[in-house]
């Protein structure tokens, strides 16, 4: 893609040149994102294109799948002030250079909070953890009414999912997993965000397992948890982590709720996808965390 000019211009004049590009380039945008994010967006994605050679529009294939987590993770950072383990950071900044985001929210650190001499009230142990203090001047993790509002897509994805195992014959290790979680997510006008690190950068971890190989996969969808895989790749692991996924739907119904994980280390409030049945309150540790602490205000974030 050209240089020298604002970002929509050049957006406009390459897809004016590939109009067979127009139409798929669209089906990719979040239902939650602003035009502001997702010409932002829209721009990393088409000029980090040709770095993945594999991509074929209108097709499904690990590639583009990687692609689009990596340009979600690059919004996320810039408009939401998430942070990615360093590797995945490194990255998506390297991928990012030449797009330019005018007026982009400035956040601070945790450290430059916490510096003030403000610390978050720290939660109990248990894994669905009790909200902080309204009068605490910061806030970190989804707000209360987050569950409450993404239930009613969940609730569709489960029956979607629902009559996608009926027709595929139950659920079973012979399944591509991933692929009717991606259809289903689809269908009901969603993707699926698929984070990938390796093993050993991950946090929180006994020390033989960091010594092994592999890729670590977090599948998330409209920010809330699914499931998390490990495998000899990437593949191995989406699989992993899709078959993981599909398990929530196999009780009666799925609930979202704010439990709490471990990030980078440290305790956080996350929104996660539950079935109804008694299970181990563990997780295991996030490696995407879209709920970065910030400071409240009376202005704009």
């Amino acid at each position: 893609m050209a240089e020298g000019r604002s970002g929509e211009d050049i957006v406009s004049e390459y897809l004016d040149q590939n109009p067979h590009l127009v139409e798929w380039v669209e089906s990719l945008r979040g239902v939650h994102e602003t035009n502001k994010q997702w010409h932002a967006r829209r721009e990393f994605f088409l000029r980090n294109m040709e770095t993945f050679p594999t991509i074929q529009p209108g097709f499904p294939s690990p590639s583009l799948d990687r692609l689009l987590s990596l340009s979600i993770c690059w919004a996320n950072h810039i408009f939401l002030g998430c942070r990615y383990p360093q590797p995945v950071m490194d990255r998506i900044k390297e991928m990012a250079d030449g797009v330019v985001v005018n007026d982009a929210p400035v956040r601070k650190t945790r450290d430059e909070i916490m510096g003030k001499g403000k610390k978050t009230a720290g939660g109990d142990d248990d894994s669905c953890a009790k909200r902080a203090k309204p009068g605490n001047p910061f806030k970190q993790g989804p707000p209360p009414q987050a569950p409450a509002e993404h239930q009613p897509f969940f609730n569709r994805l489960y029956k979607a999912v629902a009559w996608k195992l009926v027709s595929a014959g139950g659920f079973g290790p012979n399944l591509d997993h991933f692929e009717i979680l991606r259809a289903c997510t689809e269908s009901s006008k969603e993707s699926l965000s698929c984070v990938f690190v390796p093993l050993k950068d991950i946090p929180d971890l006994p020390a033989a397992r960091t010594q092994k190989e592999g890729q670590v996969c977090e599948l998330r969808c409209q920010t809330v948890y699914l499931g998390t895989g490990y495998g000899r790749d990437e593949a191995a692991a989406r699989t992993m982590a899709s078959k993981e996924a599909l398990k929530a739907f196999q009780g009666r119904k799925v609930t979202v709720k704010i439990c709490r994980r471990r990030f980078n280390g440290r305790d956080v409030e996350d929104l996660v996808l539950l079935d109804d049945q008694p299970r181990n309150p563990g997780f295991p540790p996030a490696i995407s965390y879209p709920f970065q602490p910030e400071q409240q205000g009376d202005g704009p974030s």
